[in-house]
């Protein structure tokens, strides 16, 4: 990297700084030191995070990752706002188009998609559209979608909670001190509001949302009432610990069941964060606990092996058919980010690879142009099916789509990657770094009047190894904590020309140091393969924080091509298989035989079935009683009977050597197969 080059990212990482200072655009910064905490993390009445997320703009995406932010740029996430209505020509940017979520969900994935590739066209349309927003708020400090007359037509806090979230975010990218004053001035108009119309519906369930920025504001204007309102919002909200308690969170929703507000699965995978949020309001004891109990609650009645749990809409169990919402997957990473940056507790970053690495990436069309409302773990097609099994989403619901089944997703799907690009490095309560995910990317920040660099070199998920390197213009002393996977057994860690040392799974791993010049970190994550047991004793390959399933033959139909707004690029496509789909994994004591991984180069989309950093190989069977039962693959299962009993095996087909690819590469799939001899 030239010191051209390292100048000119200084700058941008300065007026990030700026913008996290609360500073206005043209004011000198003063420099922040490596690991500095965040302005007022320390004021009293708010708890301080373990670890502070950075700045947008302080860590920049290198190798695949920076491949896959710029498809979604080139993608729908980068043109949402030039074709499609809601966005395009909401009320909260001028039009006559829906004036609620849909402009501001868009808002929430593309600012920070914009900051963290630096895209100037999209930077600069975004500030169009806040600028619109601030500049006609009224009065009252209500945004001019709020009615005049909130009492005769009521109007959903959760819009309001959710536009504060997003200006905060944009704030902390221009230090734009406009945008500030008018959350300061929302809140405001909020707590008032809530006296007159407590909270109900969306705005109940998602009371935590505005926290977010209410915090934020705290952190650089301090003032109690500010904390008087979460306590308000928390209070008229839903306690999610009683609510888990009660048997009706166990139980499936019935196929085209009843749809509940409290088993929503977007609620689900924005909750967890709520325990934490009101953790640094007052420290109790029950909210330091809770979220880990809540996510393993919903492993135990909903889980899923793509690492989220099931809900097309609301929860429905443990079949690997019954889907999964796209808002949910992004909405849970938040969650789970968030907990990692209150807590620190790296349980909830492994949980957060898993369904990065899996979930989000299977629900989207490679080129990202189209995405599902629903997937499935077990997805042999996606077809227009009116005899569904949904739980109560519609015949259309796991196309590739604009908008399949309801725009909720079209508008919230973006937020996944740039957020996951944003939390990968936090800074810590002792000036240094933690290293949360590992995907490439680069982190700069000026310390001391020097300049501290970490380059993180990896095509980690799809393999073993990470590189490290930490630059120092003259020498400083600070630690960097490092994410040992809890699955990585027999994990190490190399620091220059030191020994070796181990490292203990599911912990921070801490080298602290005194750093000079350039220092070189290289860890290894040993990846055992293993077979899990799932649904109806059926199994599932994982490998590190890698699911695998089933590579398909596919044929993709375009269909709706007669709908407004579905014109190429961005049109509704059916997928069929081409290839067969109905196999047993062959499981000999235990263990799947002629299990294989090879590696590959990721291709130039690395979430696709031709792009795959990664293949494995395994003996299957052919289950020729699996079949497709409503328009999904039937319903099997790998009984004790069936392995006591000759007569009622499974397979007697011939033994094939079957491709298995990582789950987020596919877009059909078997990723809980039965057992077969």
């Amino acid at each position: 990297m030239s010191e051209i080059d390292r100048r000119g990212f200084l700058a941008g990482v300065a007026a990030t700084v700026a913008a996290a200072s609360g500073i206005q655009s043209g004011h000198a910064a003063e420099p922040v030191e490596a690991g500095a905490k965040h302005p007022g993390e320390q004021q009293a009445g708010l708890a301080p995070l373990t670890y502070t997320p950075l700045p947008l703009g302080a860590i920049r995406p290198r190798g695949w990752l920076a491949r896959q932010l710029r498809i979604q740029a080139d993608g729908l996430s980068g043109h949402l706002d030039e074709f499609w209505p809601d966005v395009a020509d909401s009320q909260w940017f001028g039009g006559k188009a829906e004036g609620w979520e849909r402009a501001p969900y868009w808002l929430d994935g593309a600012i920070p998609l914009a900051w963290v590739l630096d895209d100037a066209a999209l930077k600069a349309r975004i500030t169009k559209y806040v600028s619109y927003i601030v500049e006609h708020q009224r009065a009252d400090g209500w945004y001019h979608v709020y009615p005049e007359d909130a009492v005769a037509k009521r109007y959903d806090m959760w819009a309001i909670l959710l536009a504060n979230k997003v200006l905060v975010q944009y704030h902390e990218a221009t230090g734009d001190a406009r945008v500030l004053d008018a959350v300061t001035r929302s809140l405001r108009a909020l707590s008032t509001g809530l006296d007159r119309t407590p909270l109900f519906d969306w705005g109940r369930t998602r009371w935590f949302e505005g926290l977010i920025p209410i915090f934020y504001v705290y952190q650089r204007k301090p003032e109690p009432w500010l904390l008087d309102l979460a306590r308000k919002l928390r209070a008229q909200g839903v306690d999610f610990e009683a609510l888990y308690a009660t048997d009706d969170m166990k139980v499936p929703t019935p196929r085209r069941g009843l749809w509940k507000w409290t088993k929503h699965v977007v609620n689900a995978g924005m909750s967890p964060k709520a325990a934490a949020l009101s953790w640094r309001l007052d420290r109790r004891g029950n909210d330091r606990t809770w979220p880990r109990k809540m996510i393993e609650f919903l492993d135990r009645h909903h889980g899923q092996a793509n690492g989220m749990f099931s809900g097309d809409e609301t929860l429905s169990g443990r079949n690997p058919v019954q889907g999964t919402e796209l808002c949910s997957v992004v909405e849970f990473m938040y969650s789970l980010e968030t907990l990692v940056s209150v807590f620190g507790d790296p349980y909830f970053a492994d949980r957060l690879e898993r369904v990065a690495f899996n979930a989000l990436p299977a629900t989207m069309k490679p080129d990202m142009w189209a995405h599902q409302y629903d997937q499935q773990a077990n997805q042999v097609q996606c077809t227009v099916n009116p005899d569904h099994g949904w739980s109560s989403n519609g015949p259309s619901a796991n196309l590739y789509g604009l908008e399949p089944n309801y725009g909720c997703c079209t508008s919230n799907m973006h937020q996944g990657w740039p957020k996951l690009a944003t939390h990968l490095w936090m800074r810590t309560a002792d000036r240094g770094f933690a290293a949360v995910s590992y995907a490439p990317c680069r982190l700069m920040v000026e310390g001391g009047g020097q300049m501290v660099e970490i380059v993180c070199d990896t095509e980690y998920p799809f393999r073993e190894s990470v590189s490290i390197t930490v630059t120092t213009s003259s020498p400083l002393r600070f630690p960097i904590l490092l994410r040992i996977p809890g699955w990585a057994e027999g994990a190490t860690v190399k620091v220059d020309g030191a020994a070796v040392v181990n490292a203990k799974a599911g912990t921070f791993h801490r080298v602290e140091r005194e750093w000079r010049g350039s220092t070189s970190i290289t860890l290894r994550f040993p990846m055992q393969a293993k077979m899990t047991v799932r649904y109806n004793d059926n199994v599932a390959i994982e490998r590190g924080p890698l699911v695998y399933a089933l590579r398909m033959g596919e044929e993709w139909t375009r269909i709706n091509a007669d709908k407004p707004h579905r014109e190429l690029p961005h049109g509704d496509w059916e997928v069929r298989p081409t290839t067969p789909w109905n196999y047993g994994l062959v499981v000999a004591k235990g263990v799947p035989v002629g299990l294989t991984f090879t590696e590959q180069p990721i291709g130039e989309t690395p979430f696709s079935p031709e792009g795959a950093g990664v293949v494995a190989r395994v003996s299957a069977r052919r289950v020729p009683s699996w079949g497709l039962s409503r328009g999904w693959a039937g319903e099997i299962s790998s009984t004790d009977a069936a392995w006591a009993d000759a007569s009622k095996v499974l397979s007697k087909e011939p033994v094939e050597t079957v491709e298995l690819i990582p789950y987020g590469c596919t877009n059909l799939r078997i990723t809980e197969f039965p057992k077969v001899g």
